[in-house]
């Protein structure tokens, strides 16, 4: 039987696509195998998010050929549509495809070293899920983005927004329940954005989550990343009353500057996702909110981070992902002057990454002496099970079998070393 490994770089909707690509190979007669045991094919799956995630991709192949020496190594993803003939140069790199030919098994069996088309070819919805320890599964309803912001890449990489017929979104969930999923992610690239088929808006995000609340069952939903400017009260209201769709919203706010947000080409103001930040929270005080926050973006001075730091300070919020500023080809924000040095991007990273441990810690100290919905994980460690919270604070209680896979009604009564709640059933 012939053989292949995988690797993923980057969001959890990259992950959903290795597994279906997984899938594939699977229906073609091979077997999964390590990428570090010299199987037959390689599949690295790409991001282009960063110059970093760039590096790690060429870190990896190093690595690979020195374990699996004989193996074909094919790279996919987004740093494969937008530097095929970069990549193809690197040493170890076999075979590039592209966004429109990531999902045909012809590509990968193909002899040509470069299979690729211009992004605007990548017209339709390929539907992928990936399923986490037996009882979390991701589920792409959404793909492509028609925003443009000035420092981004995606649109280049995925091409434009596109998603798949509500149908086909309830018919992949009663998939996953019947697997076993007890939890299932929506995801995409621009989420919000959902409704788009055929190149025409045919639906809309609150439709689709209206639907699924009213055709399923035995199982609980959670929103990936939305768009503040798309993330509108209809959206909310139906969550906060649904006992599906769980209590945890990730809103990206990128900078606390209406200044930045205009450069950074962004669709919303600061005072917009205050509101939205509030009507959360007034009608779902538990909530658990994260954000997206980029420093040192070209025309950064102290001052604007200082009003990015006042602002989120001022938010209640219970983390934050931070990104210092990464340049990338084609993009607008190149042409922007007062670039922010390497070092003073570094230090803003580390002052807003230090205070979003004070925000969640606040966060999760908020919950104790509550009980919560748990879904149970088959992670195991030192006597305990793990899990997390509707709202998504990562719980542990003392382990056994009957818990794995299922939820449970937990009271968390403190939080452990590791950064945990411990909790009692």
């Amino acid at each position: 039987m012939k053989t292949v490994g995988f690797h993923t770089f980057g969001c959890k909707l990259n992950y959903s696509e290795t597994s279906s690509i997984s899938r594939i190979f699977k229906e073609n007669g091979y077997k999964n195998k390590s990428i570090y045991n010299n199987p037959d094919n390689i599949v690295i799956n790409t991001c282009s998010v960063t110059e970093n995630a760039d590096k790690k991709c060429k870190d990896l192949i190093k690595k690979i050929k020195k374990h699996s020496p004989d193996s074909i190594v094919t790279i996919v993803g987004c740093f494969a549509q937008l530097k095929p003939d970069t990549i193809k140069n690197i040493k170890g790199v076999d075979k590039v495809i592209g966004t429109k030919e990531k999902f045909n098994f012809d590509s990968y069996i193909n002899n040509k070293s470069i299979i690729h088309s211009e992004i605007s070819q990548s017209k339709e919805f390929n539907s992928t899920f990936s399923v986490d320890d037996r009882t979390r599964s991701f589920l792409k309803v959404q793909d492509g983005c028609n925003y443009g912001c000035s420092f981004c890449t995606i649109p280049l990489a995925r091409g434009k927004s596109r998603s798949a017929e509500p149908n086909e979104v309830l018919s992949k969930i009663n998939d996953l329940i019947n697997k076993g999923s007890k939890e299932i992610i929506l995801s995409g690239i621009n989420i919000g954005d959902y409704g788009i088929m055929d190149g025409k808006r045919k639906n809309n995000f609150f439709s689709l989550l209206k639907y699924i609340e009213n055709e399923t069952d035995d199982v609980r939903f959670r929103i990936s990343s939305i768009e503040p400017n798309l993330l509108n009260d209809d959206i909310i209201e139906l969550v906060a009353h649904s006992n599906k769709f769980v209590n945890h919203f990730h809103i990206p706010l990128q900078s606390g500057s209406n200044n930045i947000l205009k450069k950074m080409s962004r669709r919303y103001s600061i005072e917009l996702y205050h509101d939205r930040i509030n009507k959360i929270k007034k009608l779902m005080p538990n909530a658990c909110i994260g954000a997206d926050v980029i420093v040192g973006f070209p025309g950064e001075t102290d001052n604007e981070f200082d009003k990015t730091l006042k602002f989120i300070k001022r938010l209640d919020i219970s983390y934050l992902h931070v990104f210092p500023y990464s340049e990338r080809n084609n993009t607008r924000a190149l042409k922007i002057i007062d670039v922010v040095p390497q070092v003073k991007r570094s230090e803003r990273s580390k002052i807003l990454r230090e205070l979003s441990e004070k925000k969640k810690r606040k966060f999760y100290d908020s919950n104790l002496n509550l009980s919560k919905e748990v879904l149970f994980e088959d992670k195991v460690k030192e006597g305990y099970v793990f899990g997390y919270t509707d709202n998504y604070i990562k719980t542990k209680v003392k382990f056994k079998e009957d818990y794995i896979g299922k939820i449970f009604r937990t009271k968390l009564k403190r939080i452990d070393k590791d950064f945990t709640a411990i909790g009692i059933i």
